[in-house]
């Protein structure tokens, strides 16, 4: 059995703003490095096989941070971005609300994208399946890190307790930046998540 752990990246200037990120390739921020350079202190003591990163900057730096203790490689991976959000990447929530009512209720409430362009949340849900079932077939019995994003990793959380991903979304708040989570991958597929407990035991191991 493989061990994936899934990390949120550190904070952006966008996700100080509110504003919907998608692909758009932002920066960690001061606050988000000193996120990722608590979340690197966590997992000093994980006994790392490998690390991950969506290609997305926000991502990569946090995992650069992370990674670096280790002595690992940062290997990106297109796959684990966020979703791709359209026409609403740099707009508030304020802004996508007041313009397109409409849409925004939609998105609200039943989770469906409200924007124009981009792709659902199935289409990433299953990119991102696809990402994190072949990392943890290439490191079975081993623990490996993902770094990626708040949508990306909810994706994972729901699918990996069997809840369709728009109640998942309406019923979990998004992993906070640097939050840390963890699954299960056997015999090629998804087995679950990690209880806290369980992902706390990993990071003392070594």
């Amino acid at each position: 059995m493989g061990i994936v752990l899934l990390a949120r990246h550190g904070e952006t200037d966008w996700n100080a703003e509110q504003r919907f990120q998608g692909h758009a390739d932002r920066p960690l921020n001061a606050r988000g490095r000193a996120q990722a350079e608590a979340l690197a202190a966590r997992l000093a003591g994980a006994l790392l096989a490998a690390v991950y990163a969506s290609d997305l900057r926000r991502a990569r730096e946090t995992a650069e941070i992370v990674a670096r203790p280790h002595g690992l490689p940062v290997r990106t991976r297109p796959d684990l971005k966020e979703v791709d959000v359209g026409s609403w990447s740099g707009l508030t929530t304020t802004e996508a609300g007041e313009r397109h009512p409409e849409e925004f209720s939609r998105w609200r409430t039943e989770g469906r994208p409200g924007w124009t362009g981009g792709e659902t949340y199935e289409e990433m849900r299953e990119r991102a399946l696809g990402a994190v079932l072949e990392i943890g077939i290439a490191h079975a019995r081993e623990t490996a890190l993902v770094v990626a994003h708040g949508g990306t990793i909810r994706a994972l959380l729901a699918t990996a307790i069997g809840v369709d991903v728009h109640d998942y979304r309406r019923g979990h708040p998004a992993e906070p930046n640097g939050g840390l989570s963890g699954l299960r991958i056997e015999d090629g597929r998804l087995a679950g998540r990690l209880h806290p407990d369980e992902t706390e035991a990993l990071l003392r191991l070594a």
